[in-house]
């Protein structure tokens, strides 16, 4: 199948309320999938060829936004975690010559700054919503952090 039979079947199925549509023939397979997650399509023909696999057009932003998942980090029960709110890359100060924010031990006020966030040039402050203590930092200064990933594992007072 030619490159521009498959452009013509993705339009298709964003221009439509498709979700999912398989073709098969003798020599090729073709599946494009639609959902909230993610659009691709999925090719596969009997030659020696590896699978190919094409990323549809964009999926809207906020489909985006949902396809995160929280690293697994084992942590202590009794201790809640501060998870990031956007994607982007976390700082502890704000300025490179500037304290950090927080240190471990340290008791932390609600709505006081926590760390910084780094989101298409813009820079979010994260802030405490609750009383606390901070026991553990989980991601280094000007690091990439994802949505709902762990930042602070903090006491709450």
């Amino acid at each position: 199948m030619e490159i521009k039979d498959l452009k013509s079947l993705i339009k298709m199925v964003t221009d439509t309320d498709i979700s999912e549509f398989r073709m098969e023939s003798k020599e090729e397979k073709i599946v494009i999938k639609r959902g909230p997650e993610k659009e691709y399509v999925q090719m596969s023909a009997p030659i020696a060829a590896a699978p190919v696999a094409m990323a549809a057009p964009s999926a809207p932003a906020a489909s985006i936004a949902q396809v995160v998942t929280a690293e697994a980090e084992p942590v202590n029960d009794k201790y809640e975690k501060i998870t990031s709110p956007i994607v982007g890359t976390m700082y502890q100060k704000p300025s490179p010559d500037a304290d950090v924010f927080i240190k471990i031990g340290d008791v932390i006020e609600q709505g006081q700054t926590l760390c910084l966030i780094e989101a298409m040039k813009l820079f979010n402050e994260i802030e405490a919503e609750f009383k606390c203590r901070i026991i553990e930092i989980l991601k280094d200064d000007a690091s990439p952090v994802e949505y709902g990933e762990n930042l602070f594992l903090v006491e709450r007072l």
